[in-house]
Formats: C-alpha cells, sequence, structure tokens
C-alpha cells in the first residue's frame, strides 16, 4: 500500500488533530467557540479555518503542488495577520502536519519501506509553510498600509479643521516648466 493510500485511509484522523493544532494556538475561550462547525455566518474564522485546511489536506494528498494551494492557505493567513499571530505563530500549524501524519501511519512508514515517500512528503510540508510565511506577510504588509492611510486620512481631516491643511493645486505637465513660469 502506498504512503498516499495510507494518509487517504486515515484522511479523517489526520485532518481532525491538524485541524486541533490550529485551534489550540488560539486563546483557550476562543477554542471552544472556533470549534463549532456552524454555518460561516455564525462562525466565521471557524467555518474558514475547517473548509481551507479540507481543501488543503485533499490538495495535498492528490499531490498538487504547494504553490497551487495558496487560494487556501490564503484565506487562513488573512484571519491570522489580522489577529496579530507572530510569523512563526501563524505558519507553525503547517509544520504540526508532519507529526500527525507520523502519529497515524508512523510505525507503517517504516515498516513498507515508505521513507522516499516520506521525504518528499516532508518537502512538500516544508514547501507549504514557507508558502504560508509568504502569504501572511503580504497580508500583514497589506494590513500596515491600510493602518498607515488610516492614520494620514485622519491626520489631514484634523489639519484641515484646524486650519492647518490645504490642498495642494493639481499641476498640469512638467513641473519644473511650470515652477519657472
Amino acid at each position: 500500500m502506498s504512503l498516499m493510500n495510507l494518509l487517504l485511509e486515515k484522511r479523517s484522523n489526520i485532518l481532525k488533530q491538524w485541524c486541533d493544532i490550529i485551534l489550540r494556538s488560539y486563546p483557550e475561550e476562543a477554542q471552544s467557540m472556533l470549534r463549532k462547525k456552524e454555518d460561516q455566518f455564525g462562525n466565521p474564522v471557524g467555518s474558514t479555518i475547517s473548509e481551507a485546511m479540507e481543501s488543503i489536506f485533499d490538495e495535498f494528498l492528490h499531490g498538487t503542488e504547494p504553490k497551487n494551494m495558496s487560494r487556501f492557505f490564503d484565506k487562513i493567513m488573512r484571519v491570522r495577520a489580522i489577529q496579530d499571530f507572530s510569523p512563526s505563530g501563524a505558519v507553525a500549524f503547517v509544520f504540526g502536519l508532519k507529526d500527525v501524519i507520523r502519529e497515524e501511519v508512523g510505525s507503517r512508514l517504516l515498516e513498507n519501506g515508505h521513507s522516499e515517500e516520506w521525504v518528499t512528503l516532508e518537502s512538500r510540508i516544508d514547501g507549504m509553510a514557507l508558502l504560508c510565511f509568504d502569504i501572511y506577510a503580504q497580508c500583514r504588509q497589506k494590513v500596515f498600509d491600510i493602518r498607515v492611510n488610516e492614520v494620514r486620512n485622519r491626520a489631514s481631516k484634523l489639519l484641515k479643521m484646524g486650519g492647518l491643511g490645504y490642498d495642494l493645486p493639481d499641476v498640469k505637465g512638467d513641473p519644473k516648466q511650470v515652477q519657472a513660469n
């Protein structure tokens, strides 16, 4: 039996344990709420995490390259970027998949000589983690850009209200030429 077939056989257990890893990264009071798999309106974060992780794992089982899973990871990383996770805290759940797989099929990995397949899977999981880190960094940059623009807009409004701000006139053409005239 191939390693992928073993993982497919243990899919529900692996997925449940892997989801538990990501949920344990939240405060205890939030964990119980996130574990309730209601609809996306009653529990949007829990629903998003659950659906994305199922999709990621299914793509993983089908041999999809990590870069092609970015749309699913993006859903999780956007939430974690807004929630101010550290980069390592935001991405750590990906590495947890290795532990879960070892726990579920570890003894059978060695018995059936799947060591080369395992090395390939570990490499793919590492690629998924690197992808998550990139996505997280992009999301954090967007959050910071939004915050900076918000502060800039507020400051501009306050200056205008105080009579200290002004709008720059629109300059058409080459600014150097306009200045010379």
